[in-house]
């Protein structure tokens, strides 16, 4: 399986675009792939950026781990990010956005759940982080 490694530029990124990119990836590329999520707005507003991604990163957690594929995929996740040694922020975001390349080709919407094709989504869900991640990265001035 390729590896698209987005650790060694989210410390490069400003709060405000950690945001943006970690509601990207549980809002719309964990949603898409078929996991329902339903972020609690009422413990979201008026949180300063940081507490912002802790929290809705701890609500798409509890609200996904409840299965093997999610507890799999935390664990995965965790030790992953553990390895990049970030710090702050930029490690949560790094967690999340591991834990949702390991839930997609699990998604409910993936219909050819052989290993090749488990591979395929992978791969493509890495592809869409990094453009995603450069995006988000170009409007806030930060080329990688």
């Amino acid at each position: 399986m390729s590896e698209i490694a987005l650790h060694p530029h989210l410390p490069k990124l400003p709060v405000d675009a950690l945001k943006e990119f970690t509601e990207w990836c549980i809002l719309e590329q964990a949603v898409e792939a078929g996991y329902e999520f339903t972020a609690d707005n009422s413990k979201l507003i008026n949180l300063a950026p940081d507490y912002y991604i802790e929290e809705l990163v701890d609500q798409f957690i509890k609200a996904t781990r409840n299965s093997i594929e999610g507890g799999m995929a935390a664990l995965a996740a965790g030790k992953q990010a553990d390895n990049h040694g970030l710090q702050g922020i930029p490690i949560v975001v790094d967690f999340v956005s591991l834990y949702v390349r390991y839930l997609v080709p699990k998604g409910r919407n993936n219909m050819h759940p052989s290993q090749e094709t488990t591979n395929q989504v992978y791969e493509l869900a890495c592809q869409q982080q990094w453009d995603k991640l450069s995006e988000i990265g170009k409007k806030y001035h930060v080329v990688f």
